[in-house]
């Protein structure tokens, strides 16, 4: 990550798709860390981040938001730094304080989540100094309601989160709830624009500097998803299931049924997307998809990850 100019004392734990990045924080006074990835890849995670400290404590971490991509290891990392002060979005903090893992999405899309705590909140509109650096807080609603992205004027890098990959943004879930807000997703890319990032480190994916690039293709993607909402519905239906499996690795098809049936996504998508046909007739369709793409394997009723 060196060639990408990096501002001082700034470490990215790439991942992958199951476990958001993280990204840790260094300086003369305290280490902080952005996002902790799921909580099947929690050892990992406190292995990554002991490595990253070199035998310096956390003292603080942030998440972006409450996916349970981004707060999966929440817990883990709160059990290894008894001292570790967390940050949260102020909007589902009600939530986190009475563990409310319905309203906190972990029961409705069918994830996993270990119970944390937090500290304080972070407020958009707000500076916190991470490290050596002073980093601004600002609201990005789209993806997630409550979002928030990171951005430190001095070297213009942004932590995205799920607000803007490099080729895309994270599923819009208010969507799903049946809430507009295609054109919130719409606000926060403008957002990014007037920052005017060099580097954006986002949510998932390698961190990239041709920003305008990203952009012009996240917009063309939302102006799709506007244009024809059942694609995004479609879309988020197959997120769903090729997270859990990333998370199980392999399902029999027995199984993965009776998870789309205890997981409230994907009826409420299967009732607008595939209304007519059953739940098992809408996995099946769903899980061909997947193969079809190359995203997964059938072996007889076993589905493998591809």
């Amino acid at each position: 990550m060196a060639s990408l100019n990096l501002p001082q004392g700034v470490s990215v734990l790439e991942r992958g798709w199951l476990s958001s990045n993280n990204i840790v924080i260094a300086g003369a006074d305290h280490c902080a860390l952005i996002d902790s990835g799921y909580c099947t890849h929690s050892e990992q995670t406190l292995l990554l981040v002991d490595a990253a400290l070199q035998g310096r404590p956390l003292d603080l971490m942030l998440n972006t938001h409450l996916h349970s991509d981004h707060v999966g290891g929440n817990a883990a990392l709160q059990a290894r730094y008894p001292a570790l002060q967390t940050l949260i979005p102020p909007g589902h903090a009600q939530y986190v304080a009475a563990w409310d893992t319905e309203k906190l999405s972990y029961q409705a899309t069918g994830q996993n989540c270990p119970q944390f705590s937090f500290d304080a909140t972070l407020q958009p509109g707000t500076e916190l100094r991470l490290g050596d650096l002073l980093w601004q807080v600002h609201a990005a609603p789209g993806h997630d309601a409550h979002s928030v992205i990171l951005f430190e004027p001095v070297s213009r890098t942004l932590v995205s989160a799920d607000a803007l990959w490099e080729r895309g943004f994270g599923v819009v879930f208010p969507e799903l709830d049946g809430d507009d807000a295609f054109h919130e997703v719409a606000q926060t890319l403008d957002v990014i624009e007037a920052l005017q990032p060099l580097l954006v480190i986002p949510g998932h994916g390698a961190p990239f500097t041709d920003v305008d690039a990203a952009l012009a293709r996240a917009r063309q993607r939302l102006a799709g998803f506007v244009a024809d909402p059942a694609r995004h519905l479609q879309h988020a239906a197959k997120v769903l299931l090729k997270f859990k499996l990333l998370e199980l690795q392999s399902v029999s098809l027995r199984d993965l049924l009776a998870w789309a049936e205890a997981t409230t996504y994907v009826a409420k998508l299967v009732a607008r997307q595939y209304a007519g046909h059953t739940l098992a007739e809408a996995v099946d369709v769903l899980v061909q998809d997947l193969v079809r793409a190359g995203a997964a394997r059938l072996g007889g009723t076993q589905l493998h990850n591809a």
